[in-house]
């Protein structure tokens, strides 16, 4: 791997550890092996490379769960759902990102585009808007989140109240 790569994987394994608010340059530079100034040269800031870190990591998430492929309604929205607690940190992370991009117009290009892809991968906005709620229910109180199975009852009620 080059520096770019490695300044990658670093920003990814701080996010994971650190999340976005509490990565340094530096943290990033350590766990990548190279100067801090490299970042700056590949990246431009450390935000922009952050930003970058996370769509790669979101991407991954994405391929791993293989949600394409998945089963059907129940078993798509309990993998997601899964991972709420296996990726934790991810989100968290992604949530981060979410609050910089009020202040950071880099940051909100970015996740604007995930959106986007999101939106496509997932059938629409309003599961993607789902997704966000789900995430947050669980992130704050998983013991009364829903499961797949609920999701999906509930969406046909509503559906049916159309």
């Amino acid at each position: 791997m080059g520096n770019r790569e490695d300044l990658l994987a670093g920003a990814k394994q701080c996010l994971i550890e650190r999340g976005w608010a509490r990565t340094t340059v530096r943290d990033i530079a350590a766990a990548a092996g190279v100067s801090h100034a490299a970042i700056g040269y590949h990246f431009g800031s450390k935000d922009a490379l952050l930003t970058q870190g996370l769509v790669e990591a979101v991407d991954e998430l994405s391929d791993e769960l293989g949600l394409a492929s998945a089963g059907g309604p129940q078993e798509r929205w309990q993998a997601l759902i899964d991972s709420f607690t296996t990726h934790r940190a991810l989100w968290v992370a992604q949530l981060e990102a979410t609050v910089m991009a009020e202040r950071l117009p880099e940051v909100r290009v970015h996740l604007a585009e995930g959106q986007r892809q999101g939106r496509e991968g997932m059938g629409g906005s309003v599961p993607l808007a789902l997704l966000g709620g789900l995430m947050l229910q669980w992130l704050v109180d998983p013991e009364r989140a829903p499961s797949g199975a609920q999701v999906v009852t509930e969406l046909r009620a509503l559906a049916s109240d159309i």
